[in-house]
Protein backbone atom coordinates (compact mmCIF):
# COMPACT_ATOMS: atom_id res chain seq x y z
CA UNK A 1 0.00 0.00 0.00
CA UNK A 2 1.21 3.51 -0.84
CA UNK A 3 0.70 5.94 2.02
CA UNK A 4 0.03 9.62 1.38
CA UNK A 5 3.09 11.71 2.10
CA UNK A 6 4.39 15.20 1.45
CA UNK A 7 6.17 15.58 -1.85
CA UNK A 8 9.46 17.49 -1.74
CA UNK A 9 9.18 17.97 2.01
CA UNK A 10 11.31 20.76 3.46
CA UNK A 11 12.15 21.22 7.13
CA UNK A 12 11.64 24.95 6.88
CA UNK A 13 7.92 24.63 6.18
CA UNK A 14 5.92 26.48 8.86
CA UNK A 15 3.96 24.17 11.15
CA UNK A 16 0.42 25.03 12.08
CA UNK A 17 -2.51 24.00 14.25
CA UNK A 18 -5.58 23.08 12.22
CA UNK A 19 -9.22 23.46 13.22
CA UNK A 20 -11.62 21.48 11.05
CA UNK A 21 -15.36 22.04 11.40
CA UNK A 22 -17.65 19.55 9.71
CA UNK A 23 -21.31 19.17 8.91
CA UNK A 24 -23.49 16.50 7.38
CA UNK A 25 -23.24 17.35 3.70
CA UNK A 26 -25.03 18.49 0.61
CA UNK A 27 -25.42 17.45 -3.01
CA UNK A 28 -23.36 19.34 -5.59
CA UNK A 29 -26.49 20.50 -7.40
CA UNK A 30 -30.30 20.24 -7.05
CA UNK A 31 -30.52 17.56 -9.74
CA UNK A 32 -31.54 13.89 -9.63
CA UNK A 33 -28.06 12.71 -10.67
CA UNK A 34 -26.36 14.81 -7.97
CA UNK A 35 -28.88 13.62 -5.37
CA UNK A 36 -28.31 10.03 -6.40
CA UNK A 37 -24.57 10.37 -5.73
CA UNK A 38 -25.13 12.18 -2.44
CA UNK A 39 -27.83 9.87 -1.11
CA UNK A 40 -25.88 6.85 -2.27
CA UNK A 41 -22.94 7.91 -0.10
CA UNK A 42 -25.07 9.07 2.83
CA UNK A 43 -27.43 6.11 3.06
CA UNK A 44 -24.67 3.55 2.48
CA UNK A 45 -23.03 4.57 5.77
CA UNK A 46 -23.68 1.75 8.29
CA UNK A 47 -23.68 4.37 11.06
CA UNK A 48 -26.72 6.01 9.44
CA UNK A 49 -28.73 2.90 8.60
CA UNK A 50 -28.09 -0.04 10.91
CA UNK A 51 -29.50 -2.79 8.71
CA UNK A 52 -27.62 -5.92 7.53
CA UNK A 53 -25.58 -4.78 4.54
CA UNK A 54 -26.75 -7.28 1.85
CA UNK A 55 -30.41 -6.55 2.59
CA UNK A 56 -29.87 -2.80 2.77
CA UNK A 57 -27.85 -2.79 -0.47
CA UNK A 58 -30.81 -4.33 -2.29
CA UNK A 59 -33.26 -1.85 -0.76
CA UNK A 60 -31.01 1.15 -1.36
CA UNK A 61 -30.09 0.41 -4.96
CA UNK A 62 -33.22 -1.42 -5.95
CA UNK A 63 -35.80 1.00 -4.56
CA UNK A 64 -34.61 4.15 -2.76
CA UNK A 65 -32.04 5.43 -5.27
CA UNK A 66 -34.53 4.85 -8.08
CA UNK A 67 -37.29 6.92 -6.47
CA UNK A 68 -35.99 9.38 -3.90
CA UNK A 69 -33.40 11.42 -5.90
CA UNK A 70 -36.01 13.04 -8.14
CA UNK A 71 -38.24 13.99 -5.22
CA UNK A 72 -35.31 15.26 -3.13
CA UNK A 73 -33.94 17.23 -6.08
CA UNK A 74 -37.21 19.13 -6.34
CA UNK A 75 -37.04 19.98 -2.63
CA UNK A 76 -33.43 21.15 -2.89
CA UNK A 77 -34.25 23.26 -5.94
CA UNK A 78 -36.71 25.19 -3.78
CA UNK A 79 -34.01 26.25 -1.29
CA UNK A 80 -30.97 26.42 -3.59
CA UNK A 81 -29.13 29.73 -3.84
CA UNK A 82 -26.71 31.04 -6.50
CA UNK A 83 -23.74 30.16 -4.24
CA UNK A 84 -25.03 26.64 -3.56
CA UNK A 85 -27.03 24.93 -0.85
CA UNK A 86 -27.83 26.86 2.34
CA UNK A 87 -25.88 24.38 4.46
CA UNK A 88 -22.75 24.83 2.35
CA UNK A 89 -23.06 28.62 2.40
CA UNK A 90 -23.60 28.88 6.16
CA UNK A 91 -20.84 26.39 7.02
CA UNK A 92 -18.36 28.28 4.84
CA UNK A 93 -19.30 31.52 6.58
CA UNK A 94 -18.90 29.88 9.99
CA UNK A 95 -15.39 28.73 9.07
CA UNK A 96 -14.58 32.22 7.81
CA UNK A 97 -15.91 33.81 11.00
CA UNK A 98 -13.92 31.46 13.23
CA UNK A 99 -10.78 31.99 11.16
CA UNK A 100 -11.16 35.77 11.38
CA UNK A 101 -11.37 35.73 15.18
CA UNK A 102 -8.51 33.26 15.63
CA UNK A 103 -6.29 35.13 13.16
CA UNK A 104 -6.62 38.32 15.19
CA UNK A 105 -5.44 36.42 18.27
CA UNK A 106 -2.91 33.97 16.88
CA UNK A 107 -1.92 35.20 13.43
CA UNK A 108 -1.46 32.52 10.79
CA UNK A 109 -0.39 29.80 13.22
CA UNK A 110 -3.95 28.42 13.37
CA UNK A 111 -5.79 27.57 10.15
CA UNK A 112 -9.50 26.79 9.92
CA UNK A 113 -11.16 24.61 7.31
CA UNK A 114 -14.53 23.00 6.81
CA UNK A 115 -15.61 19.70 5.29
CA UNK A 116 -18.78 17.74 4.69
CA UNK A 117 -19.17 14.17 5.89
CA UNK A 118 -20.95 13.36 2.64
CA UNK A 119 -20.43 15.27 -0.59
CA UNK A 120 -18.06 18.19 -1.07
CA UNK A 121 -15.76 19.57 0.17
CA UNK A 122 -14.92 16.05 1.29
CA UNK A 123 -13.02 15.12 4.45
CA UNK A 124 -10.04 13.62 2.53
CA UNK A 125 -9.75 16.67 0.29
CA UNK A 126 -9.70 19.15 3.19
CA UNK A 127 -7.30 17.01 5.22
CA UNK A 128 -4.99 17.01 2.19
CA UNK A 129 -5.18 20.79 2.02
CA UNK A 130 -4.41 21.10 5.73
CA UNK A 131 -1.46 18.72 5.47
CA UNK A 132 -0.01 20.86 2.68
CA UNK A 133 -0.46 23.90 4.92
CA UNK A 134 1.76 22.27 7.52
CA UNK A 135 -0.93 21.23 10.02
CA UNK A 136 0.74 19.04 12.63
CA UNK A 137 -1.94 19.34 15.32
CA UNK A 138 -5.59 18.92 14.34
CA UNK A 139 -8.77 19.69 16.27
CA UNK A 140 -12.01 18.44 14.69
CA UNK A 141 -15.36 19.97 15.64
CA UNK A 142 -18.43 18.32 14.09
CA UNK A 143 -21.23 20.87 14.31
CA UNK A 144 -23.62 18.46 16.01
CA UNK A 145 -24.23 19.74 19.55
CA UNK A 146 -25.95 16.51 20.58
CA UNK A 147 -23.97 13.29 20.12
CA UNK A 148 -25.27 10.47 17.99
CA UNK A 149 -23.45 7.52 16.51
CA UNK A 150 -25.10 8.40 13.20
CA UNK A 151 -23.49 11.86 13.10
CA UNK A 152 -20.57 12.50 15.46
CA UNK A 153 -19.26 8.93 15.37
CA UNK A 154 -19.68 8.75 11.61
CA UNK A 155 -17.51 11.85 11.29
CA UNK A 156 -14.85 10.21 13.45
CA UNK A 157 -15.02 7.15 11.19
CA UNK A 158 -14.32 9.32 8.13
CA UNK A 159 -11.33 11.00 9.81
CA UNK A 160 -9.95 7.68 11.05
CA UNK A 161 -10.37 6.04 7.65
CA UNK A 162 -8.41 8.84 6.02
CA UNK A 163 -5.69 8.61 8.67
CA UNK A 164 -5.11 4.93 7.86
CA UNK A 165 -3.83 6.08 4.45
CA UNK A 166 -1.45 8.80 5.66
CA UNK A 167 2.25 8.49 6.36
CA UNK A 168 2.47 11.36 8.88
CA UNK A 169 -0.43 11.72 11.29
CA UNK A 170 -1.08 14.96 13.18
CA UNK A 171 -1.68 15.14 16.90
CA UNK A 172 -5.44 14.77 17.07
CA UNK A 173 -8.35 15.95 19.20
CA UNK A 174 -12.05 15.43 18.55
CA UNK A 175 -15.01 17.28 20.10
CA UNK A 176 -17.78 14.69 20.11
CA UNK A 177 -20.59 16.87 21.53
CA UNK A 178 -21.48 20.05 23.40
CA UNK A 179 -25.20 19.83 24.32
CA UNK A 180 -24.82 21.67 27.63
CA UNK A 181 -21.96 24.02 26.79
CA UNK A 182 -22.92 27.32 28.48
CA UNK A 183 -21.85 29.66 25.63
CA UNK A 184 -23.88 27.54 23.18
CA UNK A 185 -26.95 27.72 25.43
CA UNK A 186 -26.43 31.46 25.85
CA UNK A 187 -26.03 32.03 22.11
CA UNK A 188 -29.33 30.25 21.42
CA UNK A 189 -31.15 32.08 24.19
CA UNK A 190 -30.01 35.50 22.96
CA UNK A 191 -30.90 34.55 19.40
CA UNK A 192 -34.43 33.56 20.42
CA UNK A 193 -34.85 36.64 22.62
CA UNK A 194 -33.76 38.83 19.73
CA UNK A 195 -36.38 37.18 17.53
CA UNK A 196 -39.06 37.78 20.15
CA UNK A 197 -38.04 41.42 20.50
CA UNK A 198 -38.36 41.95 16.75
CA UNK A 199 -41.31 39.71 15.89
CA UNK A 200 -43.20 39.14 19.10
CA UNK A 201 -43.55 35.97 21.14
CA UNK A 202 -46.10 33.27 20.41
CA UNK A 203 -47.97 30.98 22.75
CA UNK A 204 -45.54 28.05 22.80
CA UNK A 205 -41.93 27.36 21.75
CA UNK A 206 -41.37 24.12 19.84
CA UNK A 207 -37.80 22.80 19.96
CA UNK A 208 -37.47 20.42 17.05
CA UNK A 209 -34.48 18.09 16.67
CA UNK A 210 -33.59 15.69 13.88
CA UNK A 211 -34.96 12.28 14.73
CA UNK A 212 -33.24 8.90 14.85
CA UNK A 213 -34.75 5.39 15.10
CA UNK A 214 -35.95 4.47 18.58
CA UNK A 215 -33.72 1.38 18.55
CA UNK A 216 -30.65 3.64 18.70
CA UNK A 217 -31.85 4.88 22.09
CA UNK A 218 -32.51 1.37 23.37
CA UNK A 219 -29.01 0.35 22.30
CA UNK A 220 -27.43 3.12 24.35
CA UNK A 221 -27.12 6.11 22.01
CA UNK A 222 -27.25 9.26 24.23
CA UNK A 223 -28.79 11.49 21.55
CA UNK A 224 -32.33 11.50 22.98
CA UNK A 225 -31.13 12.40 26.47
CA UNK A 226 -28.80 15.12 25.21
CA UNK A 227 -31.58 16.73 23.16
CA UNK A 228 -33.80 16.92 26.23
CA UNK A 229 -30.90 18.27 28.28
CA UNK A 230 -30.32 21.05 25.76
CA UNK A 231 -34.04 21.87 25.78
CA UNK A 232 -34.18 21.97 29.57
CA UNK A 233 -31.14 24.24 29.89
CA UNK A 234 -32.37 26.53 27.13
CA UNK A 235 -35.83 26.76 28.68
CA UNK A 236 -34.33 27.54 32.09
CA UNK A 237 -32.20 30.29 30.58
CA UNK A 238 -35.27 31.75 28.83
CA UNK A 239 -37.34 31.51 32.00
CA UNK A 240 -39.89 29.13 30.47
CA UNK A 241 -42.14 26.81 32.39
CA UNK A 242 -42.86 23.24 31.30
CA UNK A 243 -46.10 24.34 29.66
CA UNK A 244 -44.29 26.98 27.58
CA UNK A 245 -42.20 24.69 25.37
CA UNK A 246 -42.04 21.20 23.84
CA UNK A 247 -39.26 18.98 22.52
CA UNK A 248 -40.10 17.14 19.28
CA UNK A 249 -38.30 15.14 16.60
CA UNK A 250 -38.49 15.58 12.84
CA UNK A 251 -37.24 14.10 9.57
CA UNK A 252 -38.07 10.45 10.17
CA UNK A 253 -37.52 8.03 7.32
CA UNK A 254 -38.94 4.57 6.71
CA UNK A 255 -41.57 2.62 8.58
CA UNK A 256 -39.90 1.80 11.90
CA UNK A 257 -40.56 3.79 15.07
CA UNK A 258 -38.38 6.85 15.64
CA UNK A 259 -37.96 9.14 18.62
CA UNK A 260 -41.25 10.74 19.68
CA UNK A 261 -43.12 13.00 19.76
CA UNK A 262 -42.93 13.58 16.02
CA UNK A 263 -42.78 17.23 15.01
CA UNK A 264 -45.28 16.97 12.16
CA UNK A 265 -47.90 15.08 14.18
CA UNK A 266 -47.43 17.46 17.11
CA UNK A 267 -48.03 20.53 14.94
CA UNK A 268 -51.11 18.97 13.40
CA UNK A 269 -52.56 18.38 16.83
CA UNK A 270 -51.72 21.59 18.71
CA UNK A 271 -54.48 23.84 17.32
CA UNK A 272 -57.07 21.34 18.48
CA UNK A 273 -55.59 21.60 21.98
CA UNK A 274 -55.99 25.36 22.02
CA UNK A 275 -52.43 26.24 20.99
CA UNK A 276 -52.97 28.56 18.04
CA UNK A 277 -49.61 30.36 17.84
CA UNK A 278 -46.14 28.82 18.01
CA UNK A 279 -42.47 29.63 17.55
CA UNK A 280 -40.26 26.82 16.21
CA UNK A 281 -36.51 26.61 16.76
CA UNK A 282 -34.14 23.73 15.93
CA UNK A 283 -31.33 23.57 18.52
CA UNK A 284 -29.60 20.60 16.89
CA UNK A 285 -29.07 22.34 13.55
CA UNK A 286 -26.06 24.64 13.56
CA UNK A 287 -27.00 25.90 10.09
CA UNK A 288 -30.21 26.33 8.17
CA UNK A 289 -30.62 23.62 5.59
CA UNK A 290 -33.28 21.64 3.74
CA UNK A 291 -34.62 20.21 7.00
CA UNK A 292 -35.21 23.62 8.56
CA UNK A 293 -36.14 25.72 5.54
CA UNK A 294 -38.27 23.32 3.53
CA UNK A 295 -39.38 20.79 6.13
CA UNK A 296 -40.03 23.11 9.08
CA UNK A 297 -40.73 26.56 7.65
CA UNK A 298 -42.75 25.32 4.68
CA UNK A 299 -44.10 21.80 5.13
CA UNK A 300 -44.71 21.85 8.88
CA UNK A 301 -45.92 25.45 8.79
CA UNK A 302 -48.57 24.21 6.38
CA UNK A 303 -49.59 21.37 8.69
CA UNK A 304 -50.04 23.75 11.61
CA UNK A 305 -51.95 26.41 9.72
CA UNK A 306 -54.20 23.87 7.97
CA UNK A 307 -55.04 22.38 11.36
CA UNK A 308 -56.37 25.75 12.56
CA UNK A 309 -53.26 27.59 13.73
CA UNK A 310 -53.20 31.39 13.62
CA UNK A 311 -49.49 32.22 13.82
CA UNK A 312 -46.39 30.19 12.98
CA UNK A 313 -42.92 31.73 13.34
CA UNK A 314 -39.74 29.89 12.45
CA UNK A 315 -36.67 31.11 14.32
CA UNK A 316 -33.61 30.66 12.10
CA UNK A 317 -30.63 28.52 13.06
CA UNK A 318 -27.65 30.26 14.63
CA UNK A 319 -25.77 30.08 11.31
CA UNK A 320 -22.80 32.51 11.28
CA UNK A 321 -24.28 35.02 13.72
CA UNK A 322 -21.72 36.74 15.98
CA UNK A 323 -23.04 34.99 19.08
CA UNK A 324 -22.64 31.58 17.49
CA UNK A 325 -19.14 32.33 16.23
CA UNK A 326 -18.18 33.57 19.69
CA UNK A 327 -19.48 30.37 21.31
CA UNK A 328 -17.69 28.13 18.81
CA UNK A 329 -14.43 30.03 19.23
CA UNK A 330 -14.64 29.61 23.01
CA UNK A 331 -15.28 25.89 22.59
CA UNK A 332 -12.34 25.59 20.21
CA UNK A 333 -9.96 27.55 22.44
CA UNK A 334 -10.84 25.44 25.47
CA UNK A 335 -10.03 22.30 23.50
CA UNK A 336 -6.76 23.73 22.18
CA UNK A 337 -5.41 24.24 25.68
CA UNK A 338 -2.04 22.58 26.22
CA UNK A 339 -1.03 22.85 22.57
CA UNK A 340 1.73 25.42 22.20
CA UNK A 341 1.72 27.56 19.11
CA UNK A 342 4.48 26.54 16.70
CA UNK A 343 7.62 28.65 16.44
CA UNK A 344 7.51 29.86 12.85
CA UNK A 345 9.98 32.72 13.14
CA UNK A 346 12.08 32.97 9.94
CA UNK A 347 15.32 32.43 11.83
CA UNK A 348 13.91 29.30 13.49
CA UNK A 349 12.75 27.84 10.21
CA UNK A 350 16.09 28.63 8.55
CA UNK A 351 18.01 27.04 11.42
CA UNK A 352 15.80 23.95 11.26
CA UNK A 353 16.45 23.51 7.54
CA UNK A 354 20.19 24.15 7.92
CA UNK A 355 20.46 21.52 10.64
CA UNK A 356 18.56 18.98 8.52
CA UNK A 357 20.75 19.68 5.49
CA UNK A 358 23.91 19.27 7.56
CA UNK A 359 22.71 15.98 9.01
CA UNK A 360 21.76 14.69 5.57
CA UNK A 361 25.12 15.65 4.05
CA UNK A 362 27.01 14.07 6.92
CA UNK A 363 25.19 10.76 6.64
CA UNK A 364 24.36 10.64 2.92
CA UNK A 365 27.03 12.82 1.27
CA UNK A 366 26.27 13.98 -2.23
CA UNK A 367 22.84 12.32 -2.39
CA UNK A 368 19.76 14.29 -3.41
CA UNK A 369 17.29 13.28 -0.70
Amino acid sequence: MQYKGTENFRHNQPERIGVLITNLGTPDAPTPSALRRYLGEFLADPRVVEVPRPLWWLILHGIILRIRPKRSAAAYAGVWQPEGSPLLIHTAKQAEGIQEVLKKKYGTDIVVGFAMRYGNPSVPRVLDEMAHQGVRKLLVLPLYPQYSASTSASTFDAIAKDFTKRRWLPDFRFISHYPDYPPYIEAMARHIENHWENHGRNQKLILSYHGVPLKYLTKGDPYHCECHKTSRLLAERLGLGKEDYMTTFQSRFGREEWLKPYTDETLKGLPGQGVKSIDVFCPGFSSDCLETIEEIDEENRGYFMEAGGDSFSYISALNATPGHIEALVQLIEENLQGWQLPDNQPETLAARQKHADEQKEAIYPGRDL
